[in-house]
């Protein structure tokens, strides 16, 4: 299975693309950043981003994409730049007839550092290892996105469980406990319990 991770971002938003086999190996195809700047008008910077997606799908024709689940944060502002280029890389996905995967960043950096509170740098080295690379993946929106990929191909996520993966609600938290369960997948449960407890919600609209 071929992934394509996404994180989301107006300035730099991380692509990263994995191919997934058996027994949990994950090996890189290709990672970047898509950049668009400041000073041009906000749709015009969004239309960098998609035309960039889309030379990813069609350069590489991956079996499901992966984008990073929006939340609300304090910064309106950046929250909102980075749900625009998130619904660009939904849109795309759909275009392409892909199944798309919503995964949110405690639960990636859980899949990938056992830890839903990771750090960027621990997600960075975790990536680098788990890939067997030289050098960590920079910028940190890179990483996240080969995160993301990784993430998903290790949730058991077959294209067929991306649908079930975009939906956050109450009744999709994964279970915390029982047999075979790794402690990574343990720890995610318990970050994406800790995240609802302190009332993330991922942005309406």
């Amino acid at each position: 299975m071929r992934i394509l991770g996404v994180d989301p971002g107006l300035t730099r938003c991380g692509l990263g693309v994995v191919d997934s086999t058996a027994g949990r190996k994950v090996s890189l195809v290709e990672v970047g950043v898509v950049r668009s700047h400041a000073e041009l008008s906000p749709h015009l910077r969004l239309l960098a981003v998609a035309e960039e997606i889309d030379s990813w799908l069609e350069r590489h024709r991956p079996d499901v994409v992966a984008v990073e689940r929006v939340f609300a944060q304090a910064n309106v502002r950046s929250v909102t730049g980075t749900s625009q280029v998130a619904g660009v890389a939904m849109l795309a996905a759909a275009r392409a007839h892909l199944p798309l995967a919503l995964h949110t960043p405690s639960e990636v950096k859980a899949a990938v550092t056992g830890n839903g509170r990771a750090e960027k740098p621990q997600v960075q080295e975790m990536v680098r290892r788990i890939l067997g690379l030289a050098d960590r993946p920079r910028p940190a929106d890179a990483a996240d996105a080969l995160a993301l990929a990784i993430c998903h191909a290790w949730r058991g996520g077959g294209a067929g469980s991306a649908v079930r993966a975009q939906y956050g609600g109450a009744d999709t938290l994964p279970r915390s406990t029982g047999s075979g369960l790794t402690a990574a997948q343990r720890a995610w449960a318990e970050a994406e319990r800790s995240a609802r407890r302190a009332g993330a919600v991922a942005p309406r609209g």
